[in-house]
């Protein structure tokens, strides 16, 4: 049985939704560009109220993922767990997803590069805990293969060391050398590379034993 349109208020809390009327009481809210279409007087079958209602939550998980995106990219398999553990069923999260992706706001092999790059400036680790990190993410093996093909690691091991040599610099050389080296396996980089790496750089602390075993 349709019901006709009687009202189509903006909501007080939220002016990019309206309150939809029917036969003179409340009965769902849609989001502005939802209700477009919408004139009073219309009359709406329960099927086309289900469409409505449907769009609108799409439009729903669609804002609640762009705020997510604004904070960072993420990979699809964190925006679906965000969502769904938002409340969001399957189709709708999918949805989303897919509308994400063509546009390029949902790229894995973007958030792979991203957090290549962020951890290289900001975090440096080896080429392990940067594949383990990124398939935690939910990315998958050949995505990160291909994002940390051209990975400079031992740029990103000199940086580690010397940023760790400051932090450690009060340190007896014995103790300098085991606590970087220590930290520097850590983060994932091999014991040969930190080796061959320390003995390339101007560390008081090392002298002449960056070559012997830890």
């Amino acid at each position: 049985m349709a019901r006709c349109i009687t009202a189509l208020e903006p909501q007080k809390r939220s002016r990019d939704r309206v309150n939809v009327y029917l036969d003179g009481q409340f009965a769902f809210g849609l989001a502005s560009y939802v209700a477009m279409e919408l004139r009073v007087g219309d009359c709406l079958s329960d099927a086309e109220i289900a469409r409505l209602t449907a769009e609108d939550e799409v439009a729903h998980a669609h804002n609640r993922a762009l705020d997510y995106l604004s904070y960072r990219p993420r990979s699809e398999a964190e925006l679906r767990k965000y969502l769904s553990d938002k409340g969001f069923q399957d189709g709708v999260v999918e949805e989303v997803v897919a509308r994400l992706n063509r546009v390029g706001l949902v790229d894995d092999i973007t958030f792979a590069r991203f957090w290549r790059d962020s951890r290289a400036r900001f975090r440096p680790r080896g080429r392990r805990v940067l594949g383990y990190e990124l398939s935690q993410k939910g990315v998958d093996s050949a995505t990160i293969e291909e994002a940390l093909d051209d990975y400079d690691e031992a740029a990103a091991l000199r940086s580690a060391a010397e940023e760790q040599a400051r932090r450690l610099q009060h340190l007896p050389a014995d103790q300098f050398r085991r606590r970087l080296i220590g930290r520097l396996v850590r983060r994932g980089f091999s014991y040969e590379l930190i080796r061959d790496t320390l003995a390339t750089l101007d560390f008081p602390q090392l002298n002449d034993e960056t070559s012997e075993e830890d």
